[in-house]
């Protein structure tokens, strides 16, 4: 019992020691920019591992040259409440939770044992994930992206979530940040980048290496038409 006990206290410690090594890593961030995120160095593994080369873009840029435009095109398409919420938007994760539970019986209807999975997270919490953690779907994984969710917005005020979210989230293979995105897809810089544009950009988020095929395909112009009338609403923070 008492070595039990003993393995219990360790495993504490441990849990505790981790959790202050990411308050301690995120406080950092009020005054320093991450040089990379934990998703940027898996793919760097994979492109290592896949093509036996790493073709990179990435170049940070500061809060007041990423412009409104590309901000609201963001907010719009990605967390329409991000200035209201506190990390987390309960109704959106339930709605995400109620389409995925019909999208799977539907599949499992037809024979199917996986269906799409319909995403319900927030800015801040795209960024925990990115930051800290592997893209493995387990409660565990989801409960830790929560914590750190909640220790960015405590320690980071929301300008600065979303500056660092535009310079580190992946617009392509290789392509992160809005600077190499808004110089690989329109050859300017980001702080030039109109309201079509950005809302262009915003459509990718979801799945970057599909829409980096055709980014001025039917879907990626439809879509972004309907960003771009959303834009003047998009609060900011």
């Amino acid at each position: 019992m008492r070595h039990a006990l003993r393995l219990l206290g360790v495993l504490a410690l441990a849990v505790l020691c981790l959790q202050l090594w990411f308050a301690a890593r995120i406080g950092l961030m009020r005054v320093v920019a991450p040089q990379s995120t934990s998703f940027q160095r898996s793919e760097i593994v994979q492109l290592l591992t896949e093509k036996h080369q790493v073709a990179w873009a990435q170049e940070w840029v500061d809060d007041a040259q990423l412009p409104a435009t590309l901000k609201r095109a963001v907010i719009a398409s990605e967390d329409d409440s991000f200035a209201e919420h506190g990390g987390v938007d309960w109704d959106a994760l339930k709605g995400a939770w109620q389409k995925n539970e019909k999208a799977q019986a539907r599949a499992q209807a037809r024979g199917k044992t996986t269906a799409k999975v319909v995403g319900g997270s927030t800015i801040s919490q795209q960024l925990a994930k990115n930051l800290f953690l592997s893209g493995e779907r387990t409660l565990l994984r989801k409960g830790q992206e929560l914590v750190i969710t909640l220790m960015l917005e405590g320690l980071l005020d929301k300008r600065r979530i979303l500056e660092i979210y535009l310079n580190s989230v992946e617009w392509g293979e290789g392509l992160f940040g809005a600077q190499a995105a808004a110089r690989h897809y329109f050859r300017i810089d980001a702080a030039r980048l109109g309201a079509f544009e950005a809302a262009r950009l915003a459509v990718m988020l979801p799945a970057p290496k599909r829409f980096e095929r055709q980014p001025s395909g039917p879907y990626v112009m439809s879509r972004a038409g309907i960003i771009a009338s959303r834009m003047n609403s998009a609060q900011l923070p």
